[in-house]
């Protein structure tokens, strides 16, 4: 398998995935969804997990959702949303860990009867629900959101990363699908043995949400920013794993070589769309820096437009649903060279800096800033590829695992040898 696919052959796989599912035979009537975060913060996960309940409800399936739940919600589910018992994360207070599934949330999946059983999170609701689809003999597809293991570095508790990789690795070899949404992460599955199980579930962006058009200089200028003025943009949860130390040491040593690289004229300003524990430490780390907090709709697509270089410095991504919203937006990006930035820009498009290199980072963001024609012509391809990413044609991959799933007499022998005649007993029951 090629470990990077260029736009049109993604575009060519996205649009086989959908004749396939028109021509399936296999259509689940009943899917249950298992979530850790399905709409009480918003983030990229659950951003790809709603369009996905959008896209098949529309397709004629019945979408219950199970996930921890918040008495203010960041916006309203698609599905039918059932709350599982939950307590705050310390530390990530915004995070809530699920617990489990308590018996009458085991009554409501077995009442249900779904056909498939997905998992979008390796956590103890997702293990709960992974047995109890053993025991329903319903087969289980896991999704891979984000890289879990990584974030053990950034909370001084890397030695327990050993044992985050063990239960991973159980997790996933428990699954009879396993969704992935870039093709290294395949590779990597491939090279565990499980490469026949593992599909890939791109990710798509609205491209009239995220769009150079929505660029606006009157509120540059409203927000105290010249138009000279060269905007690094920061864009995410302000969580330590996304990397905010890094940007701000980016920020700062740019400024140090303003004068030498891109003219007396030219000032450095940092812009930070998001929020998250970490936003007090970085108003104190970048005083001058504008944050913006959480935005949607209008807003963001302005202050995402508005920038001038986008840079993300977090290794834990596994797909990078803010670095494409901001090629939509026409921003040229600097990213740490990991597999998810790696998938999505090219060497027009973006720049890369190894995991750790202040002076490769540096070196990246100053070019960009000293020239405009540079930031211009990869704004525009980087606006161009993005045309290559679209939420139906994603969502139309899982659906495609679905119907490929049930299409199958068996479960995987080697994620629960006797869950098959369970698995057939059920579609008779099922009619």
């Amino acid at each position: 398998m090629s470990d990077i696919l260029g736009p049109f052959e993604r575009l060519a796989a996205t649009r086989a995935a959908v004749s396939r599912v028109r021509a399936a035979p296999y259509q689940p009537r009943r899917v249950a969804l298992f979530s850790g975060n399905y709409n009480y913060l918003r983030d990229g996960a659950n951003q790809a997990l709603n369009r996905l309940v959008g896209y098949i409800e529309r397709d004629g399936v019945d979408v219950r959702v199970y996930s921890p739940t918040s008495p203010r919600p960041a916006f309203d589910p698609k599905g039918t949303l059932v709350s599982v018992p939950s307590v705050r994360i310390p530390g990530r207070g915004e995070y809530r860990l699920g617990l489990g599934l308590p018996a009458a949330v085991r009554r409501d999946v077995e009442c249900f009867r779904p056909d498939i059983v997905h998992l979008s999170a390796p956590d103890w609701t997702g293990v709960a629900a992974q047995r109890l689809a053993r025991t329903m003999g319903v087969p289980v597809v896991a999704s891979l959101h984000t890289r879990f293991e990584t974030y053990a570095q950034f909370y001084g508790a890397g030695l327990i990363r050993p044992m985050m990789e063990r239960h991973l690795d159980r997790f996933y070899t428990g699954s009879d699908a396993i969704l992935v949404p870039t093709p290294p992460i395949a590779a990597e599955f491939s090279a565990k043995g499980l490469g026949e199980r593992t599909r890939l579930w791109g990710r798509g962006v609205d491209r009239d949400a995220f769009s150079p058009r929505h660029r606006d200089l009157a509120w540059r200028r409203h927000m105290g920013i010249a138009d000279t003025d060269i905007v690094l943009l920061f864009f995410g949860r302000l969580v330590r794993e996304k990397g905010p130390a890094l940007f701000a040491d980016i920020v700062d040593a740019v400024r140090k070589g303003t004068d030498e690289s891109c003219g007396s004229s030219a000032t450095i300003r940092a812009v930070v769309v998001g929020d998250g524990p970490e936003r007090r430490w970085l108003a104190k780390r970048l005083p001058d820096a504008i944050l913006l907090g959480s935005l949607s709709g209008d807003r963001l697509a302005r202050a995402v437009a508005s920038a001038d270089i986008f840079v993300n410095p977090s290794i834990t991504e596994a797909f990078g649903n803010v670095t494409l919203e901001a090629m939509a937006s026409g921003l040229p990006s600097v990213c740490v060279d990991i597999p998810s930035g790696r998938n999505l820009l090219r060497k027009e498009t973006g720049m890369f800096f190894a995991a750790n290199d202040l002076d490769a980072a540096v070196a990246a963001v100053r070019r960009l800033a000293l020239f405009s024609d540079l930031r211009a012509s990869m704004g525009r391809a980087a606006r161009a590829a993005s045309a290559a990413y679209d939420w139906d044609t994603a969502s139309a991959m899982v659906l495609d695992a679905y119907h490929a799933l049930l299409g199958t007499d068996t479960v995987s022998a080697t994620a629960d040898p006797g869950a098959a005649s369970a698995l057939r007993r059920n579609r008779s029951a099922a009619g």
